[in-house]
């Protein structure tokens, strides 16, 4: 009468090996998939920005992640000046750019 308790069952040595070396595997590729899906590209597009952020110059016409549009004024090595309109600046951090803007572009705008 044992209805709600399961008969334990032996397992041979032999086989308690091969399960634990599959059983490890599919973890192992899904940290391999995470990397290769996840971490590796977050890792290229944040090289990329550094560069982009170490190139900036006098004169680039950039976007903030704030959406502001601007003219870069004056550079620093943590701050920039950016031009929003004529005679108004704003100061923001460089690691703020997100893009630098073809030249001419503000003048679209």
């Amino acid at each position: 009468m044992s209805f709600f308790i399961s008969d334990a069952l032996a397992q041979s040595d032999t086989a308690m090996q091969g399960d634990s070396l599959l059983g490890l595997l599919f973890p192992i590729g899904l940290v391999v998939i995470l990397y290769f899906l996840m971490i590796r590209p977050q890792v290229k597009r944040q090289k990329e920005h550094k560069k982009m952020v170490e190139a900036l110059a006098k004169g680039d016409e950039v976007a903030t992640m704030g959406g502001i549009v601007g003219r870069i004024v004056e550079l620093g090595d943590n701050f920039a000046k950016l031009e929003v309109a004529e005679g108004v600046e704003v100061k923001i951090r460089r690691q703020s750019v997100e893009s630098v803007l073809p030249k001419g572009s503000i003048k679209e705008l």
